[in-house]
């Protein structure tokens, strides 16, 4: 179960919880407006595999996530299924969290596709919790092409639960002190930490909705589930919660890797893909402001034998064509004969905050890098704007071979 939750609104917060509508089907929909209107399930190509994600209209049918997708076909044969591209979800949650960030630094992100915003402090520059979840929900609208719910709250708890009543793209607010009148007619399923096991034990107490569970005497709770279990479904069942917003903990490394459906045979995929995977972490350190002198390569072949291999600079750096030759270098290292590839991962590490060259140092490297920072600012600034293949290298630009992605 979650920590205990101990005070409603101690100061006032204003949380939002954000959570994107359907979202991997949803990307899916976005990059093929062909499928618009249709059962769309993404899930892997095996029969054992589950369902990641279902568009809403998948969903009438009872399609579901974490669904077998065996059981999801037998719903509804005539769906979509499509594979997980992880890759491509990433890119569009890192556009959609540079967007919360645009209102507040205190971002915590559960997942790719929620997190939760602490605006107390926005209120003199962007207004009201709604107004500012209404002004982000437009945004990542007009940039991204897709929809997400909001709950505006005094706390976390209540925050989630409250994006979730009026899926999709809806906008739920939570007054202060009305926590419990809110939570009071909605089944106990909806609070953190009521699992299948704790919800057939609160049915044996008579318990069906949070204002049955808040009903109940906190030492019949204690008894039952134990000093932290029974605190935590009481003060939830209250609406009671002074847990903060936690930003991203100081990353010790940055980095991607990808998995291919079809393994990459050519050389020109390999490059390819290393090149791609290259810029995005360098999209990535420059976003949190940071550079790193040691890259990571890895390596998984066709027949799952993995290999890593790293080196460390002369110099730290966020720079996507660097981190590609680096890592060009070290996959020559890890070859002892061609072999299709499965995985292929690049991270950075030995991190330090990213600083602008020195202004005073206009000739030699310091010149060079200072051109080589101006255009990655340039190219970040067009790509967030406009998506991030917009601007790429020359070598991603060309026509793909097929790899499966």
């Amino acid at each position: 179960m979650p920590p205990p939750l101990l005070d409603s609104h101690p100061s006032l917060r204003v949380i939002i919880h954000l959570d994107m509508d359907a979202f991997y089907a949803s990307v899916e929909v976005r990059d093929n407006p062909a499928l618009k209107g249709k059962p769309v399930v993404v899930g892997g190509p095996s029969g054992r595999s589950v369902v990641s994600a279902a568009s809403y209209e998948a969903r009438r049918y009872g399609i579901r996530s974490a669904m077998p997708i065996t059981r999801a076909r037998q719903l509804c044969p005539q769906a979509i299924f499509l594979p997980v591209r992880m890759a491509r979800y990433r890119e569009v949650s890192d556009q959609i969290m540079a967007i919360f960030e645009r209102f507040t630094p205190l971002v915590e992100p559960l997942s790719l596709d929620e997190a939760f915003l602490d605006v107390t402090g926005s209120a003199r520059l962007f207004g009201s919790g709604r107004e500012i979840a209404v002004t982000i929900k437009r945004l990542i609208r007009d940039e991204t092409g897709l929809t997400g719910s909001a709950g505006v709250a005094a706390n976390k708890l209540v925050a989630k639960i409250a994006s979730d009543l009026e899926k999709p793209n809806g906008l739920t607010l939570v007054e202060p002190g009305r926590e419990r009148e809110f939570l009071a007619p909605l089944p106990v399923s909806r609070l953190w930490g009521a699992g299948a096991t704790t919800i057939k034990e609160l049915a044996l107490l008579g318990v069906a909705t949070i204002g049955d569970l808040a009903a109940l005497p906190l030492d019949l709770l204690l008894a039952r589930f134990g000093k932290s279990g029974g605190l935590h479904l009481h003060l939830s069942a209250l609406g009671m919660d002074n847990r903060e917003v936690v930003p991203e903990r100081e990353a010790k490394s940055v980095g991607h890797e990808d998995t291919y459906e079809v393994d990459l045979s050519s050389a020109t995929q390999v490059r390819r893909e290393l090149l791609s995977l290259a810029v995005r972490v360098g999209v990535r350190l420059r976003r949190h402001h940071l550079a790193g002198r040691t890259v990571s390569l890895k390596v998984r072949y066709s027949d799952f034998a993995t290999v890593s291999r790293a080196v460390t600079l002369p110099e730290a750096t966020s720079d996507g064509q660097l981190l590609f030759r680096a890592a060009l270098e070290l996959l020559a290292k890890t070859e002892t004969h061609r072999r299709a590839v499965r995985l292929l991962g690049i991270s950075v590490s030995n991190l330090v905050p990213h600083s602008r060259p020195k202004q005073n140092d206009l000739f030699g490297a310091s010149r060079k890098q200072a051109r080589r920072e101006k255009l990655n600012r340039a190219t970040d600034a067009i790509n967030q704007k406009f998506g991030r293949e917009a601007i790429n290298p020359a070598l991603l630009s060309r026509k793909k071979e097929p790899t499966g992605k």
